[in-house]
C-alpha cells in the first residue's frame, strides 16, 4: 500500500474511532507511519484526507449494500439480507456515525459524500419495495420511500440502542420488528 493510500485508510479508521476532531495530523501519521510532511504532500491537509477517507468509506458501504440489494431472491429476500448481513453492531455504521460528527455536519464537503450515500441507500430500497408491490409481494398501501426511510432509520437506530446497551441484541431486535412488520402479503 502505497504512502496515499496508508493516510486515507488510517483516517478511516480514526474518523471511525474518534470523529473528526478527535483525528489529528499527528494521529495520522502515527497510524499510517507516513513521515512529517507526507500528507501535505499529496493532501492540502487535514479536511482534504478527511474527505478523500470519507469519500473511499462512502464507496465501501455502497458496494456492501448492493451486493445483497441486487444480489438474488426476491425484493423481501434482499431487503431482509441487508437487514441482517454481517455487521459490527457495536461499533456502528461509519458512514452513520458521520452524522453525529458536529465537525462534518457543518461542513458541506465533508457531508456530502455521508448525505449521498444514504440517500442512495433509500432510493435502492424504495426500488425494491416498488418491485415487490408490482409483483403483489408488497401491499400496495406501502410506500417506497416511507419503508426506505424506515429501513435506514431502523439500522442507524439500531447501531445507537446497541452502543447504549452494549449489547447487539436490540438492534436484533429492530431489525425483526421491522420484517415482521414488512413480511410479504399471503394471497
Amino acid at each position: 500500500m502505497n504512502t496515499s493510500e496508508r493516510l486515507i485508510e488510517s483516517t478511516r479508521a480514526l474518523l471511525w474511532e474518534r470523529g473528526y476532531v478527535g483525528t489529528s495530523p499527528k494521529a495520522i501519521l502515527e497510524r499510517s507511519g507516513a513521515g512529517q510532511g507526507s500528507m501535505y504532500h499529496h493532501f492540502k491537509g487535514k479536511p482534504d484526507l478527511a474527505l478523500a477517507a470519507i469519500r473511499r468509506t462512502a464507496e465501501e458501504m455502497r458496494a456492501t449494500a448492493a451486493a445483497v440489494l441486487d444480489g438474488p431472491g426476491t425484493p423481501y429476500e434482499r431487503i431482509e439480507a441487508y437487514l441482517r448481513r454481517e455487521r459490527d453492531v457495536l461499533r456502528g455504521c461509519p458512514v452513520g456515525r458521520l452524522t453525529m460528527d458536529p465537525d462534518v455536519i457543518a461542513s458541506a464537503e465533508l457531508r456530502a459524500p455521508v448525505d449521498e450515500t444514504l440517500g442512495w441507500l433509500r432510493g435502492r430500497i424504495a426500488a425494491l419495495v416498488e418491485e415487490g408491490r408490482e409483483q403483489g409481494q408488497f401491499g400496495p398501501e406501502l410506500d417506497g420511500e416511507e419503508i426506505a426511510a424506515a429501513v435506514v432509520a431502523t439500522v442507524q437506530g439500531g447501531y445507537v440502542l446497541a452502543r447504549a446497551s452494549g449489547s447487539p441484541a436490540v438492534f436484533d431486535a429492530g431489525v425483526r420488528g421491522l420484517l415482521s412488520l414488512l413480511a410479504p402479503r399471503t394471497p
